[in-house]
């Protein structure tokens, strides 16, 4: 890595282990190595402030999965220098990326939106007592998704989504952030989605 132009962090989803990562990469990379976390969820100035040259470090938020969404989130921290937030942007757009580029703030832009979006529908499943298969119909035939939002979290991983929502919530306190009972009791028992075979749905294949 000590020679890279960018390098891209990507490890477990945790504030401690990824300043930890920096420091180390700091040290490791030339000066002008653009350093950037995938997170999805924590702040990226704080990832930055362990480091010594915060103005370096950016997010690059990939969505899941990576190899087929067109979407990377470029993230300018609260230090992060110009040159390095367009240096990331170009290298989402020279691997074929649809790159956006917004502040560092809580869930970023599309996971603010649609984490408390996809809260709703869980919780609309217990209130209007709808079938998992006629909220996702409903969605998609009378919203336009092109997935149902039950499709979606067995896609992403429900205890993806658990976490990220708690991360998000812990930051911001809103009440429509806060992973529905529903959704952390599946993913506390091992439901996760197509990753482990079942979770609104049972995966066979």
């Amino acid at each position: 890595l000590a020679d890279c132009d960018v390098v891209i962090e990507a490890i477990v989803e945790a504030l401690e282990p990824k300043q930890e990562l920096f420091r180390e990469l700091e040290r490791i990379c030339r000066p002008d190595t653009v350093l950037a976390t995938n997170t999805s969820a924590l702040s990226v100035t704080e990832i930055g402030s362990a480091t010594s040259s915060p103005e370096r470090v950016v997010g690059m938020h990939f969505f899941n999965p990576a190899p087929l969404m067109p979407l990377v989130e470029i993230v300018q921290a609260e230090l992060s220098s110009d040159e390095a937030v367009d240096t990331a942007f170009s290298l989402g757009q020279r691997i074929g990326k649809h790159p956006i580029r917004c502040h560092d703030t809580p869930g970023f832009v599309v996971n603010r939106v649609l984490i408390p979006l996809l809260n709703d529908c869980v919780r609309v499943l217990d209130e209007a007592r709808v079938t998992v298969e006629d909220l996702d119909v409903g969605m998609k035939q009378g919203a336009g998704w092109p997935m149902g939002p039950c499709e979606l979290l067995d896609l992403v991983g429900i205890d993806v989504h658990v976490h990220v929502s708690e991360a998000i919530w812990e930051k911001l306190r809103e009440p429509r952030m806060a992973a529905p009972p529903r959704l952390v009791a599946m993913a506390n028992a091992g439901l996760h989605g197509r990753k482990s075979g079942r979770g609104f749905y049972r995966y066979d294949d």
